[in-house]
């Protein structure tokens, strides 16, 4: 098992703020469990948001989730969970 550690909170608060339709539904207190399925567009808008981030640590963050996306979408049976407080 691979993860992202995010202590901070750095993803959540990029996805409260996101006017992008699948990150904006990520509720920082659940767990959302994405498939191969939705990784097209998952990956589009971590992409998207990556793009207008400036700040290192966000980047930083949206690289390291973009990385575990790519790897759940190319093996079927794999599933990327989104673990919320």
């Amino acid at each position: 098992m691979d993860l992202v550690q995010d202590d901070a909170d750095v993803f959540a608060g990029l996805c409260v703020n996101s006017s992008l339709p699948m990150l904006n539904r990520v509720d920082p207190y659940r767990t959302r469990i994405l498939t191969p399925t939705d990784m097209p567009r998952f990956v589009f808008e971590v992409d998207a948001t990556r793009d207008l981030v400036t700040d290192q640590r966000e980047r930083d963050i949206l690289k390291k989730i973009r990385e575990l996306a790519e790897r759940c979408s190319a093996t079927a049976g794999l599933e990327l969970h989104l673990q919320g407080d």
